[in-house]
């Protein structure tokens, strides 16, 4: 024998031929991940790894090196959580290179050796080589590669070469493979990556030539289906397991035919994964092994099966209908979501004894209302909370949830009620598992009858589908637990030429086609897809008879969405539809869709409860899908249009006044144009004010005058969400600064639609900021803006009356005075004085509150305007007062920066916080004194 074969390596390497070779059956494939899979510190990756009881990792180079344990510390922090570092990885660019480069690789490699012995590890895996220095000469990387096999085996340590797809010379399995056979050392073996087989087309075939015992290293990653260069593809798209569309099922059955035994290990570089919680990443990535495991047991190779029947995961049980849809409401949605289904022809039949819950039925449709406060659901929103699956065994179904790190939640119930299941899917949704059939202790016996009975037409039959918006970032997780849990199947996902941008969709069911799920996600964008509308949800029910219901449904007042005209003209064009049937369709605003198979109707509802709403659909023949993907574009459009038309003639509720809203960019400053408007859209605001200047070196500044890429993107999410920009700031005018000198900054409010600008004049000399305010009116007016003089009380323009002296001797047309509740109350402007003006000077006010004590310096009234408002009604400035000396109907800004809350709850938050306090405090009867002085 030998010296190179002696030691602890060469025995290592022999026992897996062994128990490869020897006709036992090998032991279940431990399940690991590599750190680069997941965000976080290296302290953060392996804490999330071992929560998902993931048994081995592989250490990614730069975690190690940003880490400041040392890797002997690594290896001790592994084993305390039941870890085993099995590979560090990677090794770039080390054969078939010249000797001068040979020499300076194997320096490398005694180094990182020392690396691996540190950590524990037993593999370095080796990348085929991108260098330019690379020639090709298979004998060449066959002779290098096996020094560097001597010097592992030394040291007990083995090298796993792996093809990258994008290799200079070495791109597939059979190349890699004919290189490690002549290489002939022991120490040596091959990592087989998924992502790079099946992403450059190799044939899976070949892997069937390589003995078990040389495969060291196995790396999995599903992808979608993409035509783009292979490196871009591979860092920043692969996907989980089960999630693309990669035979993966059939790779793992061939890898461990060979008589692999080593671990099955994840390599995912994914861009949405890397910012996620490393936890939650962590528990897709086990629940996606698990699940391909179960695949290959089921379809593999006897051999191969029989290896895998102790996987331990209980099969999915069979699931049945959807058993019902529970909406959370409260107040204000409650009633609107109950209208509009006794309109679709359901009725109240059941009421929960112990919870404020409602059953509404029609058929085998189901819906509960639940009024309990909901700490996820905005106020006067409608939101899908729960759903009821029929289970063919709901302890199952529940195990198996358990098994895959899904939680069954607890529930509390009085002793007479049923006992149900529910396990917590990612989006929040709590899933019921219910036993399909007529049993005694069934669900519907906990709801006491209302004694109305349903209708005996029955305009719809039972629930068809579900869609659910996601983020982009919770997309893939929310499918595979699906995916996995419940043993749905997922197609393909499609992409939808939206409105407001591109839209991802992906619909599941279970095997019988009984239980649909669709999910959606807009994953180019961070704003609303529709103004107020934050992940938009509906209830699919099915009719027999499509254009009969929805003329019922009609007569009864349902709120039917209007499909535009243009809709039938191009469908007249597309399929011929007989004349009858097309007039009928444009009637009743149903959209159509055909296959081979069959026939699709389907209307939709108006958005109920800001995001809800509701489908009905008519299935002709084999039809299995949910709708032509171009209808999808024309329903979101119609969405947008009612809800802009309904939030803008909306009657106010009686004894309220109705108040347009804006969103100041002081109140949120940490938030981009952007990401205002859309907070704005979220809030419920009508407007934004957009700082365009930056008045402290401190503050962040946005430079949309200047910087294209912003003023573009802000004008998309202006349009996606229908927010007007009410004003723009700032044109301080100090004695240093030229009028002309904001020339851009007034083309860009002109360009975004603004209608005011806000100007301060901190300049001592009278005659000259008369001058210069006279000269930026003039230069604005042509662009159609309003320039309004706002007096701060530390200025030299610091209260109502010096205000009113600048614009009486500027005199220009498009001049204005803004009244900030704050200035005004500490600069002790006169109310008096304020009601003689005249009424055309204002166009809007900024509004807040602060508190009742005057601070007595100038820094104290600054640090107060910038940094500790009240939302109004919580100080002690007469708000009220001020404001009904303006004239109705104007906007009201609310200008309102809180440092400290807005530290604890976020800027967005702390918007709809201002908006929900305004409300509450402003929209209000008028009292007497206002309503006289108003006629």
């Amino acid at each position: 024998m030998s010296e190179s074969t002696k030691g602890g390596m060469f025995m290592r390497t022999t026992d897996v031929m062994t128990a490869a070779d020897s006709g036992e059956t090998p032991a279940n494939p431990r399940l690991g991940i590599a750190t680069v899979c997941l965000s976080g510190t290296l302290e953060d990756k392996l804490a999330a790894a071992s929560a998902a009881r993931f048994q081995t990792v592989e250490i990614f180079e730069n975690d190690l090196i940003a880490s400041p344990w040392p890797p002997r510390q690594v290896r001790e922090e592994c084993a305390r959580r039941g870890l085993t570092v099995d590979v560090y990885q990677p090794f770039r660019d080390f054969e078939a290179v010249p000797p001068d480069l040979f020499a300076a690789n194997m320096r490398r490699a005694e180094r990182t050796f020392d690396v691996l012995e540190q950590l524990g590890a037993s593999t370095m895996l080796v990348t085929s080589s991108v260098s330019p220095d690379a020639v090709d000469d298979d004998d060449l990387a066959a002779e290098q590669l096996h020094a560097l096999a001597s010097s592992a085996e030394r040291r007990g340590l083995r090298i796993a070469y792996e093809p990258l797809a994008w290799g200079r010379f070495v791109r597939t399995c059979a190349h890699a493979w004919r290189i490690v056979r002549h290489a002939n050392h022991p120490a040596l073996g091959l990592c087989l990556d998924s992502f790079h087989l099946l992403s450059g087309g190799d044939d899976l075939a070949s892997i069937g030539v390589v003995p078990g015992s040389k495969v060291f290293h196995v790396q999995l990653a599903d992808a979608p289906r993409l035509n783009m260069d292979l490196v871009e593809w591979s860092r920043h798209h692969r996907l989980f397991p089960g999630l693309g569309c990669f035979p993966l099922t059939e790779f793992v059955s061939r890898v461990l035919s060979t008589g692999y035994v080593g671990p099955l290990s994840l390599e995912v570089f994914n861009d949405v994964y890397r910012q996620a919680d490393p936890r939650l990443a962590a528990i897709d990535g086990m629940r996606s092994l698990l699940a391909l495991q179960e695949a290959v047991s089921v379809s593999g190779p006897p051999a191969v099966r029989e290896r895998l029947q102790t996987v331990g995961l209980p099969p999915a049980p069979r699931l049945g209908n959807h058993a019902f849809t529970e909406l959370a409401v409260d107040d204000l949605s409650g009633p609107v979501v109950a209208r509009a289904l006794s309109a679709l022809g359901f009725v109240h039949t059941g009421q929960h004894p112990s919870k404020p819950v409602q059953l509404w039925q029609q058929g085998q449709a189901r819906v509960l209302l639940n009024f309990a406060p909901q700490t996820t659901v905005a106020p006067g929103t409608a939101a899908i909370c729960a759903l009821g699956v029929e289970s063919a065994d709901p302890a199952t179904s529940a195990q198996r949830a358990e098994a895959l790190l899904a939680p069954v939640l607890p529930r509390t119930r009085q002793s007479e009620e049923a006992d149900l299941t529910s396990i917590a899917a990612p989006d929040g949704l709590a899933v019921f598992l219910l036993r399909g059939g007529a049993e005694p202790n069934t669900w519907l016996k906990d709801f006491r009858p209302t004694g109305t009975s349903p209708r005996p037409d029955g305009l719809v039959t039972k629930t068809d589908h579900i869609s659910l918006t996601q983020t982009v970032d919770d997309f893939d997780e929310t499918a595979l637990f699906y995916r996995t849990v419940l043993g749905l199947q997922m197609d393909e996902t499609t992409e939808i030429a939206a409105p407001f941008g591109l839209v991802r969709s992906r619909a599941s069911a279970d095997p019988s086609g009984d239980l649909r799920i669709t999910f959606n996600t807009a994953p180019l964008r961070r704003g609303d897809w529709a103004p107020a509308v934050p992940s938009p949800q509906n209830v699919t029910f099915t009719t027999d008879d499509a254009i009969a219901s929805a003329r019922a449904m009609r007569s009864l007042g349902a709120p039917v969405l209007k499909i535009p005209d243009n809709y039938y003209v191009e469908l007249d064009a597309r399929l011929a539809l007989p004349p009858q049937r097309l007039a009928a369709l444009r009637e009743y605003s149903i959209l159509y869709d055909r296959d081979e198979h069959g026939e699709f109707l389907h209307f939709y509802t108006e958005m109920l409860g800001s995001r809800v709403f509701f489908e009905v659909v008519q299935r002709v023949g084999g039809y299995t899908g949910v709708g032509d993907p171009n209808s999808a574009p024309v329903r979101m459009a119609a969405h947008r249009q009612r809800r802009l038309i309904n939030l803008r003639n909306a009657p106010a509720p009686v004894g309220e006044l109705r108040h347009d809203y804006s969103l100041a960019h002081l109140t949120a400053l940490s938030l981009s144009p952007p990401q205002l408007v859309d907070a704005a859209a979220d809030a419920g605001y009508r407007y934004v004010g957009l700082r365009l200047t930056r008045v402290t070196p401190q503050e962040p500044h946005y430079p949309l005058a200047t910087d294209p890429a912003l003023m573009r993107t802000t004008k998309v999410h202006l349009a996606a969400t229908g927010i007007e920009v009410l004003d723009v700031e700032l044109a301080r005018i100090s004695p240093q600064d030229d009028p002309r000198d904001f020339l851009r900054f007034l083309d860009a409010a002109a360009e975004l639609g603004a209608r005011h600008v806000i100007t301060q004049l901190p300049d001592p000399d009278r005659v000259r900021k008369i001058d210069r305010f006279a000269q930026l009116c003039e230069m604005a007016w042509p662009l159609g803006l309003t320039i309004d003089l706002e007096f701060p009380s530390w200025t030299e323009t610091p209260d109502l009356g010096e205000a009113t002296r600048v614009l009486r001797a500027a005199q220009q047309p498009n001049a204005g005075i803004l009244v900030d509740v704050l200035h005004f109350a500490r600069s002790g402007s006169s109310v008096a004085d304020l009601r003689q003006l005249p009424s055309e000077w204002f166009h809007f006010a900024h509004v807040c509150d602060a508190p009742a004590g005057v601070p007595s310096t100038n820094e104290g009234l600054i640090y107060t305007a910038r940094f500790e408002r009240l939302f109004p009604g919580e100080g002690g400035i007469d708000v009220h007062g001020v404001l009904d000396a303006l004239p109705a109907g104007i906007p009201y800004a609310l200008e309102i920066p809180r440092a400290m809350l807005i530290a604890q709850v976020g800027a967005r938050e702390h918007a709809r916080l201002a908006i929900t306090a305004a409300r509450r405090f402003l929209d209000h009867a008028p009292n007497s004194s206002s309503t006289t002085a108003a006629a």
